[in-house]
């Protein structure tokens, strides 16, 4: 008798009807809605997506542009180069107190150790090879520790990608013996530069030298490349880097032989 009752009343009412009919468009709406994310281009998987291969441009503008920037600076005013670290970590911490640009805050802190080791070595050590690679290591203890704490992964990952990059262009130059012209050029008078430049420049085109520019290139290649498969903003970061290396080396190349 009560479930007669009851149903009479629900069949009678519609109100419950209406509230009925409401929640099952309500579970419906939600459906579609998750649907239609799930294949728009504006979803935040696309987003991601997209801020990842931002990260990566910014990677490769930031290790070749300044390659052009801080030299002269460093040359004239190296003072004035070593006080730009501060400014550019200054805007870092600046960027990252906000959530919208906090991943170009990392990238530029993990960009203030290259700067800080640039204007360092080429302001005031550049006659001398050998303190290159010491002085380039400067970021290194640092970048350790943040990355252990799990902290600005985005831009200790691209400093490292850009010693990397160092590591092994330094280590061509061991190899091919181009040492001595690197003392050579920094210490004699603009004129002789070309003819350096053009001795340099022989030992590179060698058999020797082209092998083993051959088989570097390959390395930065895969190391630059496999870490692009795990889609992760970090990863992008440290991959221009390493990649930006073959383009500044290939510029490197090209005016030498225009020299």
């Amino acid at each position: 008798m009560i479930n007669n009752t009851l149903s009479s009343y629900t069949a009678s009412s519609p109100l419950i009807d209406t509230e009925l009919n409401l929640a099952n468009t309500g579970q419906k709406g939600i459906r579609q809605l998750e649907s239609t994310l799930s294949f728009s281009p504006s979803s935040p998987l696309s987003i991601s997506a997209q801020q990842n291969w931002l990260v990566f441009a910014a990677a490769v503008f930031l290790v070749t542009v300044p390659v052009f920037v801080e030299a002269p600076i460093v040359r004239s005013l190296p003072s004035l180069s070593l006080a730009l670290t501060g400014f550019w970590v200054w805007l870092s911490f600046s960027l990252m107190s906000r959530p919208a640009t906090y991943v170009w805050g990392d990238l530029l802190l993990g960009f203030s150790w290259s700067w800080l080791a640039g204007a360092i070595y080429w302001g005031w050590l550049r006659w001398e090879p050998l303190w290159h690679l010491p002085v380039e290591f400067i970021g290194l203890p640092f970048a350790c520790w943040c990355l252990a704490k799990n902290w600005g992964k985005v831009g200790n990952w691209f400093y490292l990608g850009s010693l990397l990059g160092t590591v092994l262009t330094d280590v061509y130059f061991y190899i091919v013996d181009l040492m001595p012209s690197w003392r050579q050029i920094m210490r004699v008078d603009a004129d002789l530069a070309p003819q350096i430049l053009q001795n340099a420049l022989m030992q590179v085109q060698a058999p020797w030298g082209q092998t083993w520019a051959i088989i570097l290139a390959l390395v930065l290649l895969t190391v630059g490349i496999l870490p692009l498969a795990r889609n992760q903003r970090h990863w992008y970061a440290f991959s221009g880097a390493v990649l930006s290396t073959i383009l500044v080396d290939s510029l490197f190349l090209l005016a030498a032989i225009a020299a």
